[in-house]
């Protein structure tokens, strides 16, 4: 089980991937990758793209909407690694790309957060 750390544009871990699945800081499940490297929440819906210098990007405005996918089933909260190496360098974002894990963290949530969380009522 490789756990590959994932980078805001400002250089911090902002989460961990275990293919196929994705973690935040403290080891809870936030969403899943694709083998074409797209990332969908854990509800299903497309919040981006893993670039190769281990952020996950998207295009400002999408220009076809993406289907939900099925998430796959629920694993195990993971043990963060107590050290991760630098982040590597990476290249200079245009305006039409944004960064998810540094300007729409809100978008990869945990099971318990989210506006489709059922009411408590």
């Amino acid at each position: 089980m490789k756990v590959v750390p994932l980078y805001s544009s400002n250089g911090e871990v902002g989460a961990y991937l275990v293919y196929p699945h994705l973690y935040n800081t403290v080891g809870e499940w936030i969403g899943f990758c694709t083998a074409e490297r797209d990332v969908y929440s854990l509800l299903g819906a497309y919040v981006g793209y893993l670039s190769d210098d281990h952020r996950i990007l998207r295009e400002r405005t999408l220009s076809v909407p993406r289907q939900r996918l099925e998430p796959p089933a629920r694993p195990p909260r993971l043990s963060p690694p107590a050290n991760v190496p630098l982040a590597p360098l990476m290249r200079e974002l245009t305006h039409s790309t944004v960064d998810v894990l540094l300007e729409e963290p809100q978008l990869l949530h945990t099971a318990d957060m989210g506006e489709l969380r059922p009411d408590l009522e």
